[in-house]
């Protein structure tokens, strides 16, 4: 497996990120999951906690590989310090699991028994216990009532920093993500999908099919908004006909999976033109654009999450929009398409050496237009890079 540092800029090159993840093999992520159950149980060891329980969301797949299906049947995997993990599932279930014995033992429960139990078995000596942040209330207060002597803590404090620091085959796995959304994103661009005259909902849709057609194994989401409708940043798709004026804000992605493995996402978005948009909607844009850039350029693994947040925000603050940049500037993305480290003026800790995120300012002027620029970047020792290259200059289609 090439180490991390040799990675970064090479992560760009399509070529070499389709080779490096051909030569990877179930070995290779295999390995990977043991550095992180290895690195887990450090973690463990140094916190002082005495085990965690990773039940549903993606803290359960990036230790194990095995994604559980959200049943009220309870899956857990308990990690406990000096000894292999156990893995608890529904019977049922249990022929979905690839099962790697040095990984974690597995053991299927059966209908009418109580897996709380047997995790209370496991448990009956731990005082403090970590707990995943997907778990449904319902487990939770469950173990609270197997394991009345535990204390019950969020599970992220731990884990967040180990998941956001991505090893040399996450940061493959999420290169290749965008190298694909980014085909699209060329195609949108060129004009190639058709915009005017069609709805929202319509170009959403081509945009979705055309990001499964490029190799993308599920689509998150395929936002379009135009017109009015570009200045809400969460648009839902709609009926609404794009017509010439409008500006489009479009922001998709989805999910690139090897085979069984876990899936890593792909994020970007790109705001076009339908015809001519006016004088004040290009100087926004510029505006915007100046500030994506200052922060792709500035980025590194010594500043905060709020740091680079103030980056882009004081660029757009300085030219008069701040009241209109109303979001934070960025999300970590992996496993899940929003997770840790988050660019926003609330996380004063360093995002560290190969942390993966979104750049992403927006300038919003309700109910006239809006415009936002995205790509998922990395941040390594020395340098950082953005995994999208699809060209940031204002479109204009007709």
């Amino acid at each position: 497996m090439v180490q991390s540092h040799f990675l970064i800029d090479k992560l760009s090159d399509e070529v070499f990120v389709k080779d490096a993840l051909r030569a990877v093999g179930d070995d290779g992520f295999h390995a990977s999951r043991l550095n992180r159950l290895e690195s887990t149980q450090s973690a463990l060891e140094e916190a002082g906690v005495d085990a965690l329980i990773l039940s549903l969301g993606a803290d359960l797949p990036w230790l194990s590989g095995y994604e559980a299906m959200p049943l009220e049947r309870l899956t857990a995997l308990v990690v406990r310090r000096g000894v292999a993990p156990v893995l608890f599932v529904p019977e049922l279930e249990a022929p979905r699991v690839r099962h790697y014995a040095e990984l974690f033992e597995l053991r299927p429960w059966k209908e009418g028994s109580n897996p709380y139990e047997m995790i209370g078995s496991l448990l009956s000596k731990a005082d403090l216990v970590g707990v995943s942040d997907r778990m449904w209330a319902s487990a939770l207060l469950e173990l609270q009532n197997t394991c009345p002597n535990s204390r019950f803590i969020s599970a992220s404090g731990l884990l967040k920093g180990l998941r956001g620091q991505k090893d040399s085959l996450e940061l493959l796995m999420l290169a290749r993500a965008a190298h694909i959304t980014d085909r699209v994103a060329d195609q949108l661009l060129a004009g190639e999908i058709a915009v005017l005259g069609r709805s929202e909902a319509e170009v959403s849709d081509e945009l979705s099919s055309r990001l499964v057609a490029e190799g993308l194994a599920k689509v998150n989401f395929a936002i379009v908004g135009s017109g009015p409708n570009s200045a809400s940043p969460h648009h839902e798709a709609g009926d609404r006909i794009i017509s010439i004026g409008d500006a489009v804000v479009c922001d998709f992605g989805g999910v690139f999976r090897l085979g069984e493995e876990p899936g890593y996402c792909s994020d970007i978005t790109r705001t076009i033109g339908v015809g001519d948009l006016g004088g004040e909607f290009v100087e926004l844009y510029g505006v915007l654009s100046r500030a994506q850039t200052k922060a792709r350029d500035e980025m590194s693994s010594a500043l905060s999450g709020a740091e680079l947040d103030a980056i882009a925000r004081n660029v757009i603050e300085a030219s008069g929009y701040g009241e209109f940049f109303v979001h934070r500037t960025g999300h970590g993305i992996g496993i899940e398409e929003h997770e840790d480290p988050y660019i926003a003026s609330t996380n004063s800790t360093l995002l560290g050496a190969y942390a993966a995120f979104s750049i992403e300012p927006g300038i919003y002027i309700p109910g006239k237009f809006g415009a936002r620029i995205e790509d998922i970047c990395v941040v390594g020792e020395h340098m950082g890079v953005s995994l999208n290259r699809a060209s940031r200059e204002l479109s204009i289609l007709s």
